[in-house]
């Protein structure tokens, strides 16, 4: 760790504008991001006595080796650059909330010429309307059977719906008036449409519009003693009913709103929300977050909403016009602004002082302090055990610090061919899947798996050294000054710029000796390196004559274990990708101008590279796309006899029934 003194700036030469700061720790890595009213202000703030700084905060400052700034012009372009750089860089030491769980929403494909309605999770798609998310996905599928009643629009797959449409015949849900069966023409695309938009209304909370009007269908119906008709309109005012209801009214129904609730402790925070839409709640939603530094209430909700909506992409009904929040953020009329921006529309940020938004409010609230208990008993667990797996694998290896990187490496092949290796990367004891790496081996190094284990580290740790010596000569990033646009747009993140503390490879002491090797080859002295040997699962180290022996129950054997498999379960699903690859090879491949396109048009229209061999120049060129010179490339690889046919028939100077190519030409031999 360096200590802060180090890297500290003059008070002078930190501006009292604002700004937005970075902290990088000793390899470049950004690892805090922050904004401040005052930069001055704010960064001294951090080089306090450490006994004054909270723990987190005093491990950031200590990780860190340098400090530099962006100056802007106002509170308001500092919240975007903040959140900007945070998005970009990712920083360890910044507050990131992750979702509990993936949550489930009701879509409407409303981009697509016949609009479906089904359960959606995960990225947003353009076009779809989403309504949720729901805290159940057999809430949404219930919902939407009650309502096809009433709204008969598209819930099947494309598959089922090209089937339908080739057949003629609908599914069982055109049959039973739960579809109103788009596929074999019942509806127009432009009446279907016009379903699915009632139904996106319904959703939306315009519910009782279609109550009334048909209620009055109803009466009308009864009027003309059309009771068949009456009985049917009865049976869906209650379907509509039925769906109307099943959210409790809590607010008016002209109310839009987010109501976020927060419970915390010293360590961590846990986040709920509801979303309310039409007096209604649409759906519910949790975040558990990890504190990072000393963040008051205010900040934490700036930064919550700021990660809650800044991927809220150009989907206006995803941020309703009022969001209620415990505590006002901390720069309140810059949110407001950046919200509304978002919208495009006016957005309230507020507090719920009384009345039915303030009881809602509490309810939400007690749901935080629910979740972070129910968090805190989970989790508990888990994270000791990460933490002890570590100590232990730090203690039993005899390492200067404990291994919070570790890479994994391992070697694929089937009898010598299509070798290939993999990296796995594992930080704070979780696999971190961005960082993982593919290598292809040929040549010398695919010999044998010891060759293959020196060539994959020596490449990966050149590449180490590469990435670091250009770092170095480009200089450090100059402090102050400079725009938003200039700022954000730097250099692309190096792919091998981080080292591990801990290399791990898969094998025993000849693939460590092989590691250790190319390392010491390459100069590098500080990284430890150990093998897991399958069989016994013996922990080997360079130059050991015995392997360290971890008690079967150990953590730390865990999760060698699982680093070591994980990187196992990469390297064969690459190389299964390269065998597939090389398996379904063909001669056409070696044409030089022939694309897959064509490709697959040659062998469409005659069926195999045999028949394609014995085609002449006439039957390959009444192919679509394949011209005269393509055709002759396709003869001349393949050999075909047509090209030894011309070549007769040139020179004996007579005919053949055949079209015919000369082969030393390639002109058509008439």
């Amino acid at each position: 760790m360096a200590d802060p003194r180090t890297y500290r700036p003059r008070t002078g030469e930190i501006p009292t504008t604002p700004g937005v700061y970075r902290f990088r720790d000793q390899h470049g890595r950004v690892i805090y991001v922050g904004k401040a009213k005052n930069l001055r202000s704010r960064l001294n703030s951090y080089f306090a006595a450490p006994h004054t700084l909270l723990p987190k905060t005093r491990t950031m400052v200590f990780s860190a080796s340098s400090v530099e700034w962006t100056v802007v012009s106002s509170e308001f372009e500092a919240l975007q650059l903040e959140y900007t750089w945070i998005k970009e860089y990712d920083p360890r030491f910044n507050i990131a909330f992750r979702d509990d769980k993936s949550y489930p929403y009701l879509a409407i494909t409303m981009g697509e010429e016949f609009p479906r309605v089904q359960v959606m999770r995960g990225d947003k798609q353009k076009g779809t309307r989403y309504f949720g998310p729901y805290s159940q996905a057999w809430a949404i599928r219930d919902t939407v059977d009650t309502l096809l009643r009433v709204f008969p629009m598209r819930s099947c797959s494309t598959g089922v719906f090209r089937r339908a449409k080739q057949s003629g015949r609908p599914c069982l849900l055109g049959y039973i008036g739960k579809c109103s069966a788009p596929c074999v023409g019942r509806v127009t695309p432009e009446e279907h449409r016009e379903i699915a938009q009632e139904f996106c209304d319904f959703m939306a909370g315009k519910q009782q519009p279609f109550i009334t009007e048909l209620e009055k269908k109803m009466r009308a119906a009864v009027a003309e003693l059309d009771y068949e008709r009456a009985a049917t309109l009865r049976d869906d005012i209650g379907a509509l009913t039925k769906a109307f209801t099943k959210n409790a009214v809590v607010l008016k129904e002209t109310v839009d709103a987010d109501v976020f609730g927060i419970e915390q402790d010293e360590l961590e925070a846990a986040v709920q929300v509801f979303h309310v839409r039409g007096g209604r709640i649409r759906g519910q939603r949790g975040w558990v977050v990890e504190k990072v530094d000393d963040s008051d209430d205010a900040e934490l909700i700036e930064q919550l909403l700021q990660q809650v909506y800044g991927d809220a992409t150009r989907e206006n009904e995803r941020i309703p016009r009022q969001v209620l929040v415990p505590v006002l953020p901390a720069d309140l009329e810059d949110v407001t602004s950046w919200l509304s921006g978002l919208r495009g529309s006016h957005v309230k940020v507020a507090i719920p002082q009384r009345g039915d938004k303030a009881a809602l409010a509490d309810t939400v609230r007690e749901n935080a302090v629910q979740a972070l208990r129910l968090h805190k008993s989970r989790r508990a667990g888990d994270l000791t055990t990460r933490s002890a797996a570590l100590q232990e694998l730090q203690d039993a290896l005899e390492l200067t610090e404990s291994p919070l990187r570790i890479e994994c490496y391992d070697i694929s092949h089937v009898q010598g061919t299509n070798v290939v290796a993999s990296m796995v990367v594992f930080e704070d004891g979780l696999a971190k899947k961005s960082d993982y790496r593919k290598f292809s081996i040929t040549g010398d190094a695919a010999r044998d798996d010891t060759a293959a284990m020196y060539d994959v580290i020596h490449r990966r740790f050149r590449n180490y050294l590469a990435e670091q010596a250009e770092r170095v000569a480009s200089g450090p990033v100059p402090r102050g000054g400079g725009s938003i646009d200039d700022a954000v747009a730097g250099a692309p993140r190096p792919k091998f710029a981080y080292p591990p503390n801990l290399v791990v490879v898969d094998g025993g002491p000849p693939q460590v000796a092989a590691a250790g090797r190319a390392l010491e080859d390459l100069g590098i002295a500080d990284i430890n390196v150990v093998g897991l040997a399958k069989r016994l699962e013996e922990v080997w180290v360079p130059d050991s004559e015995f392997p360290v022996i971890l008690p079967r129950a150990s953590h730390g054997l865990f999760l060698l274990q699982r680093v070591r498999d994980e990187a196992h379960r990469f390297a064969i699903t690459f190389h299964r990708q390269r065998r597939s690859a090389a398996m379904t090879a063909s001669e056409l491949d070696e044409v030089p101008g022939l694309g897959p396109v064509k490709r697959r048009a040659l062998l469409k229209a005659f069926g195999s590279v045999k028949k394609i061999r014995a085609a002449d120049l006439a039957e390959l060129t009444a192919v679509p796309g394949v011209g005269q010179s393509l055709a002759i490339a396709v003869m001349r690889t393949l050999g075909s006899p047509a090209l030894s046919e011309g070549a007769d028939a040139g020179d004996a100077g007579g005919e053949t029934e055949r079209a015919a190519v000369n082969v030393s030409t390639g002109e058509l031999l008439d």
